[in-house]
């Protein structure tokens, strides 16, 4: 069992989603497209990404609500022509039906060859799902075509948050491009929440 409560899985959605918006705003991007499940945390983390990104950039953004219904978002993937899509599958759904939903959704884009670059949710990574979508052959010849796949990752002993472009041959290879610091408040909610642990900070 997690040791955080509901409202401090929210709030942490909230400060690693600024990070985020921040993260990917810092690659350059202008326009951004924002893919989510329907459920609270997701939208949270979405939202909070969505909200920094626009912050530091004068570019645009669209939140796509995920609900069963991966061929419509990928046909209005395709019509918003984003330069960066960001796949922010996680949150309370268990993750085996997250992933299902993630391959179909990658799936659904590799059919009409949705233009962008990807960045994937180190919740969704973490657990597979980018291993099990590779096992298709057109969403890995689709991802295989991208100029960038990016995932951001935790770093809990170090309290960062890292951003890696992810290389795709025989095996996932992550290459680290940048690294952000992260609060004491925001690295002691990422422990409890994902490692189940408490850290006392010297």
């Amino acid at each position: 069992m997690p040791l955080t409560t509901f409202e401090e899985e929210i709030y942490l959605r909230t400060l690693t989603g600024r990070l985020v918006g921040k993260a990917i705003a810092d690659l350059g991007v202008n326009k951004l497209a924002v893919v989510a499940p329907r459920n609270i945390i997701c939208s949270s983390i979405a939202t909070a990404t969505e909200t920094a990104f626009l912050d530091h950039t004068s570019g645009i953004t669209y939140h796509f609500l995920v609900d069963n219904n991966e061929e419509d978002i990928a046909d209005r993937l395709a019509g918003f022509n984003a330069q960066v899509i960001l796949l922010q599958f996680g949150g309370e759904i268990p993750i085996e039906q997250t992933k299902k939903s993630f391959v179909k959704l990658l799936k659904a884009m590799a059919k009409k060859n949705v233009p962008g670059n990807i960045v994937f949710h180190v919740r969704i990574f973490a657990a597979g799902g980018v291993k099990e979508a590779l096992e298709d052959n057109e969403i890995k010849k689709y991802l295989a075509s991208k100029e960038g796949l990016f995932v951001y990752t935790v770093g809990f002993d170090e309290g960062k948050v890292y951003v890696n472009k992810v290389k795709i041959s025989d095996k996932i290879e992550l290459e680290k491009l940048a690294e952000y610091q992260v609060t004491l408040e925001h690295a002691d909610l990422l422990n409890r929440s994902l490692k189940e642990r408490k850290i006392i900070f010297q």
